[in-house]
C-alpha cells in the first residue's frame, strides 16, 4: 500500500517580470520545472550555487510567492491557487 506524500511539488515554475536598461520590459525564469516530493518523517535538502533558485523555490512552495506554473499539493490538498484566506489553515 503506497502512502501519499506530506508535499508534492510538480512542474513548479516562477517567472518575474523585470526592466532592463533602457526601460525595456523582459521576463526573468527564476524556477524551470522542478518537482519532488516529501514523505512523513522525511527531509529534504535544496543545494545549488548562489543565485541558483533555492529560495524562490521555498518561497513559492510556502505561496509567499505566487507559482507561474505547476502544482503544490499539501496532504493530498492541492493549494497552488488557493486564495490567501483560504490558504491559511495550511499555514
Amino acid at each position: 500500500m503506497s502512502v501519499a506524500p506530506l508535499l508534492a511539488v510538480d512542474g513548479l515554475e516562477k517567472r518575474f517580470r523585470v526592466r532592463k536598461a533602457g526601460g525595456e520590459k523582459a521576463e526573468l525564469t527564476a524556477v524551470n520545472d522542478v518537482s519532488f516530493s516529501i514523505g512523513r518523517g522525511e527531509i529534504l535538502g535544496l543545494v545549488g550555487e548562489s543565485g541558483s533558485g533555492k529560495t524562490t523555490v521555498g518561497r513559492t512552495v510556502l505561496r509567499v510567492l505566487e507559482p507561474t506554473a505547476g502544482q503544490i499539493r499539501l496532504d493530498g490538498a492541492d493549494i497552488t491557487r488557493l486564495t490567501p484566506r483560504a490558504l491559511r489553515p495550511y499555514r
